[in-house]
């Protein structure tokens, strides 16, 4: 039997958690690259490449028309291996 997917439901707020602490991850990240490498070339918009995404994944989920984009599987591993790559590039800048 399948579960339906609403932002009501009690266990939905367990992944939309997930992604915010994600976004809050990538955007701390991206600032505090910012912050260390000031003084660099290029660094606000390296650093820009890891906030950005943070920013836009936490106000993506305050959105309920992006909530039923955000519960479909395929995104929740895209965004997860997306996220890795940013935290693995955040940490090798």
């Amino acid at each position: 039997m399948s579960k339906s997917v609403s932002p009501n439901n009690g266990e939905d707020k367990i992944w939309i958690n997930n992604y915010r602490m994600g976004g809050y991850l990538l955007f701390a990240c991206g600032l505090i690259n910012l912050r260390y490498q000031w003084g660099e070339s290029d660094i606000v918009s390296r650093s820009a490449m890891i906030f950005v995404p943070g920013a836009l994944i936490i106000g993506a989920t305050f959105i309920p028309a992006m909530l039923k984009i955000l519960a479909r599987r395929e995104i929740k591993a895209l965004l997860a291996i997306s996220g890795v790559a940013l935290i693995a590039f955040a940490f090798s800048n």
